[in-house]
């Protein structure tokens, strides 16, 4: 095995279990061999335990070298030590052939394969003769035994090997799968983040902005009709005041992450008179609204958008158009809804609107990005008509599934007072 490979290896739980067994039978077969030269007592005893205690002390040293496995050189040089040392146990008898067996597992550990196998197969050929010697004979088992006994060695090593890459290339998968979900994950969170940003933005600029801005323009009439009509600016302050309630509503809706409060009070179609009601009441817009077609149930998400163009179209009609009257239909159709807000002002190039945050837009700008973003996210489509003196057409529509229809609304409620919401 090359050196990066005994590194790896022998940081692996099995392989630490593995030499440990290793080195216990090594020991054991040195112990046999000793012990059975004294109990034979044969002549030439005192050489056998001799030569085993001096190969387990060089054999016992080698894994506190830790250049062993790091170093094909110093490896090769104690397997030689090694080496020798077995040879002179194997001629002095041939209990010394059983130590063939480990030495191949040791030789294929610390030396690469181009030189693993060599030295198996002198390991091997120095069995096979040793043990002839002894028996003086050379049959067909003297010649499988150790043969056989190399081939499980090396067939083994070679699996553990092909195992161990295929479980290193696993755990790099691993690795990689996970780092890829993890990264994945981080791109999704950041575009989460960036979508809820957005409809937070829309969601404040289509009313709390607009709702201020009402309250600030209720008020500054307030201002200018006191102290000649204090009746009038008492019903521009407690307009005011309404919105702020309003407003007040909105803002704990985005704490509780809820539908829009007219929303919550009934349909969509109710929801748009009371606001073309509203804005009638607190400007001086005459506004109309309608219902075409059969009213279906539409997502909560669907609602939601056509109510906040609605409040934003109208708001900038209310602000910016000097309108005597605008219409408002809400149509409802096969596979799509549609919403279309009209008004007779003065009107502008839908072209020459400054994009919003730059340098020209002075602040303003979003209502028409907000509308345009909401109809977008919902793969809908959102066209603004409109010249000088031709006053201005706004049409969105959503597609939507179909539906079963909705009970017919009931008949609307007043409404209670609130401020026109403006757009910038």
């Amino acid at each position: 095995m090359t050196e990066e490979a005994v590194t790896a290896h022998s940081l692996t739980p099995v392989l630490r279990v593995l030499r440990s067994c290793l080195h216990l039978m090594v020991a054991a077969l040195l112990a046999l061999a000793a012990v059975r030269a004294l109990a034979e007592h044969a002549p030439d005893a005192p050489a056998v335990l001799a030569t085993a205690v001096a190969l387990f002390a060089v054999y016992a040293t080698g894994p506190r070298l830790p250049r062993l496995r790091t170093s094909t050189g110093a490896a090769a040089l104690w397997l030689a030590a090694v080496a020798l040392l077995w040879t002179v146990l194997l001629a002095l008898t041939q209990d010394g052939v059983w130590l063939a067996f480990p030495l191949f597992f040791v030789q294929l550990h610390l030396l690469p394969l181009r030189g693993s196998l060599p030295a198996v197969a002198a390991t091997t050929a120095v069995a096979v003769a040793g043990f002839g010697w002894h028996t003086h004979t050379l049959s067909v088992g003297t010649v499988l035994g150790p043969a056989l006994g190399a081939a499980v060695a090396v067939a083994v090593v070679l699996g553990y090997e092909a195992l161990y890459r295929e479980s290193e290339q696993r755990r790099r998968l691993i690795e990689e799968l996970t780092a890829a979900r993890s990264e994945l994950a981080a791109a999704e969170h950041a575009a989460g983040v960036l979508a809820e940003r957005e409809r937070l933005a829309r969601e404040i600029h289509d009313t709390l902005a607009q709702g201020l801005s009402s309250i600030q323009l209720l008020l500054r009439a307030a201002e200018r009709a006191l102290p000649q009509r204090p009746g009038t600016a008492l019903g521009h302050v407690r307009q005011a005041r309404t919105a702020a309630v309003g407003n007040l509503a909105e803002a704990r809706r985005f704490v509780r992450a809820l539908s829009p409060p007219d929303l919550e009070a009934g349909s969509l179609p109710a929801a748009l008179e009371r606001l073309c009601a509203t804005t009638a009441r607190t400007s001086s817009l005459a506004v109309h609204c309608q219902v075409s077609g059969v009213p279906t149930a539409l997502p909560t998400g669907h609602e939601v958008a056509l109510l906040r163009i609605a409040q934003s179209a109208l708001a900038n009609t209310v602000r910016h158009a000097g309108a005597g009257r605008a219409e408002l239909t809400l149509s409802y159709m096969d596979t799509e809804v549609a919403l279309d807000v009209v008004d007779d002002g003065a009107g502008f190039v839908p072209a020459e609107v400054p994009a919003p945050g730059s340098a020209a837009a002075h602040g303003t700008g979003f209502g028409l990005a907000a509308m345009r973003a909401r109809a977008r996210a919902l793969q809908g489509t959102l066209v603004v008509e409109s010249a000088p003196g031709e006053g201005t057409a706004v049409a969105v529509t959503l597609p939507c599934p179909a539906t079963a229809p909705a009970p017919a609304p009931p008949t609307p409620a007043p409404a209670p007072d609130a401020a026109p919401e403006t757009a910038s």
